[in-house]
């Protein structure tokens, strides 16, 4: 590495994943931290009292989202904000959305090691819910932060359970005092995994992302009728899960007309009643596409649910599809992204632009402040997985370059 002699620990950096990710680790080495349970709390608790004892401030949202601040030389300066999510898939990876929080508090670090005070303040972020595997809606504490969802209806989510999000942070106590609301900042920038095989295949270091795909989201329900699987002819049923697996194939034949560049997943099902010989009277599943442009994801939110439903009515079943969200392709900040060019670049990293095939806190932040993000590489670009995996080298790479980027934005002349 080249182009600084202001370095950050990467050894600290390294140690501080592994101990987060001893909370919630699971057998074969990933973490199931689901947001808003007790496990969570803890990785909150212990991300807290690092923060704190790195003499930053800590403030949290009424959506659990937390803050924690560095005063600069110009309190009038809007703060340059930082950070990620420290909530995970159910059998999630040690690093999606940690290594961002974490590699944010290596910056601060580095700072009060180097007594470098920055023009702008500084916040790390660690947003609430950005995964959705809960409650099922994923960008959840930076979506009502940016005016996306509002405050009550988000509290009024529930887990499969029946618990509400407002019980959830009530629970874990962390519902805090401040409303979930955009406040003025400068940008805001986010260090995550690429969560795809890109960089690796082309044995680059960093992602300079240049913006987010297209999406949209639903979830469906499918009602058929519940009857003897020994006894109902085929005359007779009306297979809910039949009628999904139509819909599941029509989702999966969309996303590969589109190429390399389509999308298309059902990553939720639920079967009722779930019993070996009872032919499935409903079916509950998730469907989801993504594109990185945003007339295709337009036809597809417009067309899709004519035909699923003509496919699910030739069983004799209902579909009910309801749309989650629906968001264009998000590009990020021109000169936000120009810094983490820029950093890479004089750092002497291989780099190249790219664009997020997943969604990340940051697209929905970019709605209300110039924003941009950094990607390093995962091994055979595996994430959501309890097996993902990166290199300490290519973690120390990316904290470098948001430490670059991060300090310049912040002493940018006015």
């Amino acid at each position: 590495m080249s182009g600084t002699n202001r370095r950050i620990d990467g050894r600290r950096l390294w140690d501080s994943l592994m101990a987060m990710a001893e909370i919630g680790a699971t057998p074969r080495g990933g973490v199931r931290r689901l947001t808003l349970t007790e496990v969570d709390r803890a990785g909150r608790d212990r991300f807290r009292a690092w923060c704190e004892a790195a003499g930053l401030a800590v403030r949290v949202d009424a959506m659990g989202n937390m803050f924690a601040r560095r005063e600069g030389r110009d309190p009038s300066r809007p703060p340059v904000l930082f950070g990620s999510h420290l909530d995970s898939q159910p059998s999630g990876g040690k690093f999606d959305g940690a290594l961002g929080v974490l590699a944010g508090l290596e910056v601060i670090r580095t700072l009060n090691d180097l007594g470098l005070v920055t023009e702008a303040p500084l916040e790390l972020v660690n947003w609430t819910d950005e995964e959705g595997s809960r409650f099922g809606h994923s960008l959840m504490g930076s979506g009502v932060w940016a005016g996306v969802y509002p405050q009550d209806q988000a509290y009024g989510w529930q887990d499969v359970e029946g618990v509400t999000v407002g019980e959830a942070l009530d629970a874990i106590g962390y519902k805090g005092e401040h409303k979930a609301e955009p406040f003025p900042a400068d940008a805001y920038f986010e260090l995550h995994i690429e969560q795809g095989p890109i960089l690796e295949r082309e044995g680059r270091m960093i992602g300079i992302v240049t913006g987010a795909q297209a999406q949209v989201w639903w979830d469906a329900v499918i009602t058929g009728r519940d009857s003897h699987a020994g006894t109902t002819p085929p005359s007779a049923r009306r297979d809910a899960l039949v009628a999904a697996a139509r819909v599941i194939d029509l989702v999966d034949r969309r996303m590969r007309e589109r190429g390399e560049d389509g999308r298309g997943t059902v990553g939720f099902l639920q079967v009722v009643p779930n019993s070996r010989n009872v032919v499935p009277g409903e079916v509950r599943f998730s469907v989801e596409f993504r594109h990185p442009r945003t007339e295709e994801i337009e036809r597809l939110a417009e067309g899709f649910p004519e035909e699923a439903a003509a496919l699910v009515a030739e069983t004799g079943c209902r579909l009910r599809l309801a749309e989650l969200f629906r968001f264009a392709h998000q590009p990020f900040d021109a000169d936000c992204v120009a810094l983490v060019r820029e950093a890479a670049a004089r750092l002497g990293y291989k780099a190249r632009e790219i664009v997020s095939g997943a969604g990340h806190d940051a697209v929905y932040v970019a709605r209300r402040v110039p924003t941009a993000m950094i990607f390093t590489p995962c091994k055979d670009g595996l994430s959501h997985n309890e097996e993902e995996s990166i290199l300490p080298e290519e973690a120390e790479a990316g904290c470098q370059v948001l430490f670059e980027a991060v300090l310049a934005r912040a002493n940018r002349p006015l």
